[in-house]
């Protein structure tokens, strides 16, 4: 007989057990009967039927909702767009993660799809998986989806995970917080984070608002703030060019909340064409975390 995934989820979260502490008084936790996360002073965070945990301190709410999720996922997993992004990804912490296993979270891993693509290429490397999201409709559905990496609804800020007892961060287009970066980062631990840089999405600008209108992306006081914090080993300038079809172009309308903002006649204009070229335009920066 099947386990459940509440079953499995417990099971692994056992198995690292350590790289947990309570998000409320950050004490030491232990998992109990496969169905709780109990830390010392007895506060409890019951595994889910899905196999997530939430373990938010406070109620939070999220901008993003199901509708998005899903049509991210559809764009992320089934169309080719982000793919060459994905097996970069995975090249990077080859070359510049140096053990055999190793945990890696992504914080801020909305439905989870970037997670598990480059946990999918990383062949050579044996990491266990945690996405952490405030969202709950996003990690639902990444724990619906993926079984394999450990599925957290949680707040950085408050973040439910240890000192020292990750290996690898992915930072993939979200807000960070550098001081709980290098709390939770083992020695020498590898930061990946991914920020948009001015060709990102530029059809959609284009499309989405007029000249004076159009929203430009600047990321460079983002890097020099991951600079004043992190050893950067290497930037990498991602840039790819897909086609999409008409559907997926409902897709990334839907997705993305550029579309929030956009005029509803031209986002609708967007959307009818028959298909699109789109551009993939990002920087990677890869830092080392020196605890002296």
């Amino acid at each position: 007989m099947k386990k459940s995934k509440k079953v499995q989820s417990a099971e692994q979260v056992s198995t690292f057990i350590s790289a947990f502490r309570c998000p409320i008084c950050g004490a030491s936790m232990k998992v109990e009967e496969l169905k709780s996360l109990v830390c010392t002073e007895n506060h409890t965070f019951d595994f889910a039927k899905q196999g997530y945990l939430h373990l938010l301190p406070h109620s939070i709410k999220s901008q993003y909702d199901t509708d998005l999720f899903v049509a991210r996922r559809k764009i992320i997993m089934v169309s080719d767009l982000y793919t060459s992004f994905h097996q970069v990804m995975a090249k990077l912490i080859q070359k510049h993660v140096d053990v055999s296993e190793a945990l890696m979270i992504d914080l801020g891993c909305g439905e989870g799809s970037h997670l598990q693509k480059i946990l999918d290429e990383s062949l050579n490397q044996k990491f266990t998986g945690i996405g952490l999201d405030i969202s709950k409709e996003g990690v639902i559905m990444a724990a619906k989806h993926y079984e394999q990496p450990i599925w957290l609804v949680g707040d950085l800020a408050y973040s439910p995970i240890a000192d020292q007892s990750i290996d690898v961060i992915l930072n993939i287009l979200s807000p960070s917080n550098y001081q709980e970066f290098k709390r939770i980062l083992t020695r020498n631990g590898l930061v990946l984070k991914v920020v948009p840089r001015t060709n990102y999405l530029k059809e959609l600008r284009e499309a989405f608002f007029v000249q004076d209108e159009k929203k430009e992306y600047s990321n460079a006081d983002t890097i020099s703030l991951f600079q004043k914090h992190f050893q950067v080993l290497e930037r990498f300038h991602f840039h790819d060019t897909k086609k999409l079809t008409k559907d997926e172009l409902e897709n990334l309308v839907s997705m993305t909340p550029l579309s929030w903002s956009a005029d509803p006649e031209r986002k609708e204009a967007f959307m009818k064409q028959e298909s699109c070229n789109i551009t993939i335009d990002l920087e990677i920066l890869v830092g080392k975390n020196n605890i002296e």
